[in-house]
């Protein structure tokens, strides 16, 4: 896998899943901890960075104006029923551990699940060349899974960081990597994938 045609989506590493007082924290926190999700994380922006990859930073803000024209149910209706991911709040701010370095790309208009929908992430990786596309975040069985899903459709070679994720339980977790992951790419660990990168 060539860096140069390689970028690395962190998705929703902002406060409100990844640090205490965060509306999220709570049902993720044992995930983190057994996954070192956010250690993994670094270590996968960093070694990305290093041989030459663009790192791309997708967070979620919630949208008043879009779900004014979309009638919000489920996930994102309990998101927002929440207050979380508000614009402007502590929650809604990308973790200082991974805030975006110089060279790096941080999407605009995440509002649901899928990381292409309603923003300007497949503007920035047709422009980039991009063939590969590399993911790691939360939560696995939602945002993680329906960006690759998306991804796998518009061509892209996908490849989830399985150590650099969470879900809410082991269970989903480990359904998602096991049994819809394999069929959209790649599922490696950070280690594996900075061993395949080639810059």
């Amino acid at each position: 896998m060539k860096a140069k045609e390689t970028a690395v989506i962190l998705i929703e590493f902002q406060n409100e899943f990844c640090k205490e007082g965060g509306i999220l924290h709570d049902g993720v926190k044992d995930e983190i901890s057994r996954q070192g999700t956010i250690t993994n994380a670094v270590k996968l922006a960093e070694g990305a960075r290093e041989k030459g990859a663009m790192v791309i930073h997708t967070p979620f803000v919630f949208n008043e104006k879009y779900f004014k024209d979309h009638e919000m149910i489920g996930i994102v209706k309990a998101v927002a029923d929440g207050n979380a991911f508000r614009e402007g709040t502590w929650g809604v701010e990308i973790i200082d551990e991974l805030k975006p370095k110089e060279g790096d790309q941080v999407v605009t208009g995440k509002c649901t699940l899928c990381g292409f929908n309603n923003t300007d992430l497949e503007k920035i990786v047709k422009e980039a060349n991009i063939k590969n596309v590399v993911i790691g975040g939360f939560l696995t069985n939602f945002c993680v899974e329906s960006t690759s899903r998306t991804a796998y459709d518009k061509g892209y070679s996908v490849t989830v960081i399985k150590d650099a994720t969470a879900a809410n339980s082991s269970e989903e977790q480990n359904y998602v990597e096991e049994k819809i992951l394999p069929l959209l790419g790649q599922t490696l660990s950070v280690d594996q994938f900075l061993d395949q990168l080639e810059a």
